[in-house]
């Protein structure tokens, strides 16, 4: 038995304390970063495109991943209080599911694509995603925690804290619904409010949107396999530990 918890020990004391403390923090930050948003960070009528006011600040896909980054963290805070990090309970708590499935199929690979998608297209031509005249109305600060410290955390929290990634097939259809639902919601807001929701949009042909929509869900399918690859990778240990958890559970109940 003490065999099957040798690799819990970081799941208590000074160690689990901090990444209590990181997830409160991390929970506090997206979720004023939200209020923050819709309250204060309004856009002068010079600055909307005819139409842009369809959708509200609803149309990006990065208010979509802060809220989805909010909802993720405040689970992992409950979880550190009324679930649990073990490696191998003897009976898997439902908000511990949750938090499992919820960074592999959609907190990870959204967070990342966000952030990297982002800053690629600002290196390129700023002005086909973030336009240099929101600097004015949209502060510095905000801009880093919706589409830089994302990417950060997501990077810590699948460092420090063990899961189990599901089925694949479990993972990518609930990657593969989400991501279709924002670009089903795309073509809503370009219907009923007359723009795409970003400028590089607009300076592409139907084809090229095509190959651009197929190559994000690519990316995004890319983005859910590395992050499989990096959980695996550092929890080598802890997964061999559950499957042989697991595995014995099994014969017993055989027996």
């Amino acid at each position: 038995m003490a065999k099957s918890k040798s690799n819990d020990g970081y799941q208590r004391g000074v160690y689990g304390a901090l990444r209590t403390l990181m997830h409160f923090i991390v929970a506090v930050q997206f979720s004023y970063g939200i209020y923050y948003d819709f309250t204060y960070v309004h856009f002068p009528p010079g600055m909307l495109r005819p139409g842009g006011e369809f959708g509200g600040k609803l149309k990006f896909l990065t208010v979509w991943d802060a809220i989805l980054q909010a909802v993720y963290f405040t689970i992992c805070l409950l979880n550190d209080f009324i679930g649990t990090n073990e490696v191998a309970p003897k009976r898997m708590p439902l908000i511990r599911k949750l938090k499992d499935y919820m960074l592999a199929a959609f907190a990870f690979p959204v967070a990342l694509n966000v952030g990297v998608t982002f800053w690629t297209l600002m290196a390129i031509d700023r002005e086909l995603v973030f336009p240099k005249a929101l600097d004015a109305v949209f502060p510095g600060w905000l801009n880093h925690v919706m589409h830089t410290n994302i990417v950060i955390f997501m990077v810590i929290e699948i460092c420090t804290s063990f899961r189990q990634y599901p089925s694949r097939k479990a993972g990518l259809t609930g990657l593969g619904i989400f991501m279709a639902s924002y670009l089903g919601w795309l073509h809503v807001v370009r219907h009923f409010g007359g723009i795409w929701v970003y400028p590089v949009l607009d300076v592409l042909n139907l084809p090229q949107r095509i190959l651009f929509f197929a190559v994000s869900l690519g990316f995004c399918v890319g983005l859910y396999l590395l992050g499989e690859f990096f959980n695996n990778l550092i929890w080598t240990k802890e997964l061999k530990q559950l499957r042989a958890a697991t595995a014995g559970g099994a014969s017993k109940k055989t027996k």
